[in-house]
């Protein structure tokens, strides 16, 4: 796909799709097959194999190969396959390459595994990624990777970077950053499902969710209301569905990708066991799962 292709696509959910995994903590293929059919019934925008909630990391290399391979066969075409990409300059090059090979429409480079690395460092990291590749490229802003307006506008100079994912949830600094570069990106608001409508208030029209991987009706539909700017459905929704689910993620570190393996399971889809050093959730939390998605019910 021609990073101006996937650009004019970046609109609405973007989904996160978990990597299942059997007991014993092996790739559960089928599942995913089973899990990203049930998930393109619904019109998403995107699709992102082997991102964070598809717990990149920690897969082997030979495991991100077929995770990008079958992502891309399930889909057919039918909607942008974009790979997550990263750890370090080289590894992300390579990782790149090969999900251009598996057919992958786009890849989203995660920060490099060097946290507060040097401007030019960084701008050299995604500048060999990008160039490694003719798909289109989105940085995904998150954890140590924070930029400021002149070193995003710098990093305008990539032909093939088409996107900004932002994931810090900084308001004020993504206004500024998007003041300084208008439209040269697309935006995408990547923090959560909870910041849908401060994210369309600034003029975001696209934003990532995990959500969709268990109940993509629920995503579109929080995408309808933002978009139209009910703000007291949009509440509604997001005070009754969303915000419990948050408040149990924020707990311990990766519950974001725990959580959701749980709800998976829960609906009859394909979640597993996350691998270390994420955790799963606890039985007690099975419990406030299950009470949580019993007001999803209208979206499964």
């Amino acid at each position: 796909m021609h990073p101006n292709t996937l650009r004019n696509k970046l609109s609405g959910v973007i989904a996160f799709p978990i990597t299942p995994f059997k007991d014993d903590l092996s790739l559960d293929l089928p599942g995913l097959h089973v899990n990203l059919n049930k998930l393109l019934e619904h019109p998403v925008s995107g699709i992102v194999a082997a991102g964070g909630t598809g717990e990149m990391y920690s897969l082997t290399p030979a495991e991100y190969l077929r995770v990008i391979e079958l992502t891309a066969l399930a889909v057919e075409d039918r909607v942008p396959v974009i790979a997550g990409v990263g750890f370090g300059q080289r590894l992300g090059v390579e990782m790149a390459q090969a999900a251009e090979k598996a057919g992958a429409d786009g890849v989203l480079v995660f920060p490099p595994y060097y946290p507060q690395a040097d401007d030019d460092g960084m701008f050299e990291y995604y500048r060999s990624i990008s160039q490694a590749t003719r798909l289109g490229t989105i940085v995904y802003s998150r954890d140590w990777a924070r930029f400021t307006p002149a070193m995003v506008e710098r990093l305008t100079a990539l032909p093939n970077l088409v996107g900004w994912k932002d994931g810090h949830g900084d308001l004020r600094q993504l206004q500024t950053i998007m003041h300084r570069v208008g439209e040269r990106l697309v935006w995408i608001g990547g923090a959560g499902d909870d910041l849908i409508g401060v994210y369309y208030r600034i003029g975001i029209r696209a934003f990532s969710s995990s959500i969709a991987t268990v109940a993509p009706a629920l995503s579109l539909k929080l995408h309808e209301l933002a978009t139209a700017d009910d703000g007291e459905g949009l509440r509604e929704l997001l005070e009754s569905c969303v915000i419990p689910l948050y408040e149990l993620r924020s707990r311990r570190k990766g519950y974001e990708v725990s959580a959701m393996k749980a709800m998976m399971d829960m609906v009859g889809l394909n979640g597993g066991p996350v691998r270390p050093p994420l955790v799963n959730v606890t039985s007690p939390e099975l419990d406030e799962l299950r009470t949580i998605l019993s007001h999803w019910e209208k979206y499964l």
